[in-house]
């Protein structure tokens, strides 16, 4: 998410092939050449709580929704009480161009009070407060505004990079937010990129630059109490398009280089949650987009850079994938893929019924054998690790 999202080295292969055995059937021990094998007892459907089993992948979702101020009886409220895992704010509504969640201080932190008392637990509050272009809380609504990452890495300079973002830090905490999609650490490798250099979202096209500036803010945002979202995953810096629009294809311009501040990050315990963007790379993946990809989440991220933490969709509405696959094969195979706080931003379609429908998918997925209720459990305590 964000405006909205997401040197030269030999190319080698990041991700080694896997081999494969395949098993033998037993031979026989003097029985008859003639006689049939015993049929094998069918794969017992799995039994599960259905609504427990509910609840926690609630838990795993992030939703957008519309209004200034909620009741008991909007839909949003009642997924909250029901164990909704978190919402995300935004100031303006794409469909009609207006105000969405935040006309002022006092009228948003009301809202955020109202959901959090809705919530049986502790709510996670979302929102993409980047700085400069990308910053949902600005002086159009009432609070101050900020530098963006690029003015930033062109200061280089710690105590300044602490300053901004305590000054994000403050209004984030003012507000009740708890969980911000940032910092932006993709390198600065394209200035024309639309998602990217054009907005100013990037620190810099130097690894050191980006790492050293993302560790202050995150520094800063932990001791505020408010849980960070490295962005994009595995770098959006030389795309020419933006996800949340259209299909974007990264494959020839991608450099490795692109992995060393979420690598570097990640060694360095700085990673509270890394988004992954919805890229199409074949570097990587030869016929999936990343955020939907196996070979990127779990064996890429987990595997090779050892990520443990939860693992953050960008928004699974955006036209790169909702056009292509559609709300539940999106849903399946981002699961699949590893990933476990789902985000609906509900901006490119608005789509009350989001949770309902996603309940229902994913249950049948559990049902299916498709999605095991052991890596829903799994991703439940890596996405409690970002509630406050």
């Amino acid at each position: 998410m964000g405006a909205v999202n997401d040197a030269s080295v030999t190319r080698r292969r990041l991700l080694a092939g896997v081999g494969s055995a395949v098993v033998a059937g037993l031979a026989g021990c003097g029985a008859s050449t003639a006689e049939t094998a015993p049929r094998q007892p069918a794969s017992p459907t799995p039994t599960f709580d259905e609504a427990a089993l509910r609840r926690k992948i609630s838990s795993l979702l992030v939703v957008g929704f519309r209004g200034e101020a909620v009741d008991d009886n909007d839909w949003i409220v009642r997924a909250v009480r029901n164990g909704l895992g978190g919402v995300i704010l935004f100031d303006r509504d794409l469909a009609t161009d207006g105000p969405r969640n935040i006309t002022s201080p006092a009228q948003v932190t009301a809202l955020v009070r109202s959901l959090k008392q809705a919530s049986p637990g502790r709510l996670i509050v979302s929102i993409d407060q980047e700085g400069g272009r990308v910053a949902r809380l600005n002086p159009g609504n009432g609070f101050p505004a900020t530098k963006s990452e690029a003015e930033i890495g062109a200061q280089n300079s710690p105590p300044a990079t602490r300053a901004w973002a305590q000054q994000i830090v403050d209004s984030l905490r003012s507000i009740g937010a708890n969980l911000n999609y940032a910092p932006v650490v993709d390198l600065d490798l394209n200035p024309n990129n639309p998602a990217i250099g054009q907005l100013g979202r990037s620190f810099s096209a130097d690894v050191g630059v980006v790492v050293t500036n993302a560790t202050e803010e995150i520094q800063v945002h932990r001791a505020g109490a408010v849980k960070t979202s490295i962005k994009h995953f595995p770098g959006f810096g030389t795309a020419t398009g933006n996800t949340d629009f259209d299909v974007v294809d990264v494959s020839r311009t991608w450099r490795r280089t692109e992995l060393l501040p979420f690598q570097q990050l990640i060694r360095n315990g700085m990673a509270d949650s890394v988004l992954v963007a919805h890229l199409i790379n074949t570097q990587l993946d030869p016929r999936l987009p990343t955020s939907l990809s196996r070979a990127v989440v779990t064996d890429l991220l987990r595997g090779q850079l050892g990520f443990q933490g939860p693992t953050v969709s960008d928004d699974m509405q955006a036209a790169a994938i909702l056009n292509r696959y559609g709300q539940n094969e999106a849903v399946t195979l981002g699961l699949q893929a590893g990933l476990d706080l789902l985000v609906f931003a509900n901006q490119q379609v608005y789509n009350p019924n989001i949770v309902e429908e996603t309940l229902d998918n994913v249950v049948n997925l559990v049902r299916d054998g498709r999605v095991t209720q052991a890596q829903i459990d799994q991703a439940v305590a890596r996405v409690d690790t970002l509630r406050p």
